[in-house]
């Protein structure tokens, strides 16, 4: 894969949010510790504090789906399957390697201060750090000389059930669509709608209606 060498490990990442962490007020709960609006539980943040040198709407192959259950916002959590069809909004943000790390410990509700060894996934694109929901680590591509990073379950779409989001969550995600890629709420609620899990059971009208313009 062009772009960022796989034989070292980068100082800087583009940690890539397809699910909440797209709304940059939430994702500054993981960097500088707290409790986002309507969450039921806080984080402690990252070693290093400092907020992103950058943000920038971005777009992926494949898809996301809500799975599981979340202990945040109750209903199913988001995540992205790049064999889905279609195209999976999503918002990168430029961070330190070690704030990437201990994003990752923290959505696995772990304490952060244990660096990751990025090379394995610079080289081969995918990556199980483990069996959890978030521990799969891949590669979706490279941007202005560093690599786009996000975390995934290891299974596919269709190897797990299918849960719906909650209202909570839905808000926020129409909130970082909002931010990330300039969307209407109506745009941003049909695209939540078609999403599988929320599709037959959330319409993009009841979406829209939880976030008044």
């Amino acid at each position: 894969m062009p772009g960022s060498r796989a034989d070292h490990q980068p100082e800087l990442v583009w940690y890539v949010s397809y699910g909440s962490n797209m709304h940059a007020d939430r994702f500054a709960c993981y960097l500088a510790g707290g409790r986002p609006p309507g969450a039921r539980r806080g984080y402690p943040g990252c070693r290093d504090r400092r907020a992103p040198r950058r943000s920038t709407g971005c777009r992926l192959r494949g898809g996301v789906y809500f799975a599981t259950e979340s202990l945040v916002w109750g209903g199913g959590r988001a995540f992205y399957d790049p064999d889905l069809p279609g195209t999976a909004l999503a918002r990168a943000y430029l961070i330190t390697a070690g704030q990437f790390a201990d994003v990752a410990a923290q959505e696995m509700y772990r304490p952060p201060g244990t660096d990751l060894d990025l090379r394995p996934v610079l080289a081969g694109g995918r990556v199980e750090l483990g069996p959890g929901r978030y521990e799969t680590l891949l590669r979706v591509g490279d941007l202005d000389g560093h690599p786009l990073l996000t975390f995934t379950a290891p299974w596919r779409h269709d190897e797990v059930a299918l849960v719906v989001p909650s209202a909570a969550y839905l808000r926020v995600l129409v909130a970082g669509l909002r931010q990330a890629h300039g969307w209407d709420t109506h745009r941003a609620a049909g695209y939540l709608a078609g999403l599988p899990g929320a599709r037959g059971h959330w319409s993009a009208a009841d979406i829209a209606a939880l976030w008044p313009d």
